[in-house]
């Protein structure tokens, strides 16, 4: 198995954010990720965890240091697993024109087919499978799990519980770019990362996965999850690259639940994220409780 070598622990109410580094083999590169472990995990008891896609130009210490989730996660017993935002390292390839968004702090959770892409940049398996599996065997977690995301990291989210049905209990974005075919930042992104068939493009985007009939569905196998959004709406990227109006009328079309929440005055920074994370928190803990036992059968009653 791969060894996680510890970088830092810090105390934090009643629990651990640490930091970690291990080394990728799908994306062929050494990583690093956050995790904060509430108070029950440190006490002996394996606890669900909350994976956490940071948004564009973010690493793994953004949401650790900016958004104030740690506090209600230590209350609701919830672990927060905080991937990188990509590849890192001399041999991965960044922005061939030196932008800030596509290429390192933004891989945008595809899985790339276009070289030279596509020997790092694999980070949806890396944050649906690799980490998961790696964090749930080295960590007290349990296998209950759901995600979250803001921005590119939204989109992740978003895509990651469509392609997945059963993985997550829970999925929530905080402005996420709900339509990347149709938007700047995704077809930079995708042409590079997927290349120029935009065909490709629509099973890495959520709204064009929702045409298709695909639904968020959670491990029961049943009705889909609820899809939490919350977009600010003073936030300068809500017209030309977020498209959440889009997303909404694909749900609807396909008869997917999403709770999408204009919040006004709020932007696209954590300020909004922080205001509103609690919320987000408690809808996943609800959601990632385990379930309870099927009652046994009566026994007859002999006389």
């Amino acid at each position: 198995m791969t060894q996680l070598e510890l970088l830092s622990d810090s105390r934090c109410f009643g629990g651990s954010q640490r930091r970690y580094r291990h080394q990728s083999g799908e994306l062929a590169c050494s990583m690093v990720f956050g995790v904060f472990l509430p108070p029950a995990a440190l006490q002996g008891a394996r606890v669900p965890a909350v994976y956490w896609l940071s948004g564009l130009t973010c690493t793994d210490e953004n949401m650790a240091q900016k958004a104030g989730a740690q506090r209600r996660a230590a209350e609701l017993g919830l672990a927060l697993v905080l991937p990188d935002t990509s590849p890192r390292g001399a041999e991965v390839p960044g922005d061939p024109d030196g932008g800030w968004d596509f290429g390192l702090g933004a891989g945008f959770y595809v899985d790339a087919t276009a070289s030279p892409w596509c020997r790092h940049y694999r980070m949806h398996t890396y944050v649906v499978e690799e980490l998961p599996q790696l964090a749930e065997a080295a960590l007290p977690l349990t296998q209950r799990r759901s995600i979250c995301g803001h921005s590119m990291g939204g989109h992740g989210a978003l895509v990651a519980t469509l392609r997945h049905p059963g993985r997550y209990c829970a999925v929530s974005a905080f402005a996420p770019i709900a339509h990347p075919a149709a938007c700047p930042w995704g077809q930079k992104a995708f042409g590079h990362l997927l290349g120029p068939d935009r065909t490709t493009w629509q099973g890495w985007d959520a709204t064009a996965l929702l045409r298709e009939g695909r639904r968020a569905i959670g491990p029961d196998g049943g009705s889909p999850l609820p899809i939490l959004v919350d977009q600010g709406t003073a936030d300068p990227f809500l017209r030309s690259q977020l498209h959440p109006e889009a997303l909404a009328e694909a749900a609807a079309a396909v008869g997917q639940p999403l709770d999408l929440r204009l919040q006004e005055g709020y932007d696209h920074s954590y300020f909004g994220i922080a205001s509103f994370i609690d919320d987000h928190l408690e809808r996943h803990a609800s959601a990632l409780k385990e379930p309870e036992p099927e009652p046994e059968p009566a026994r007859p009653v002999r006389g």
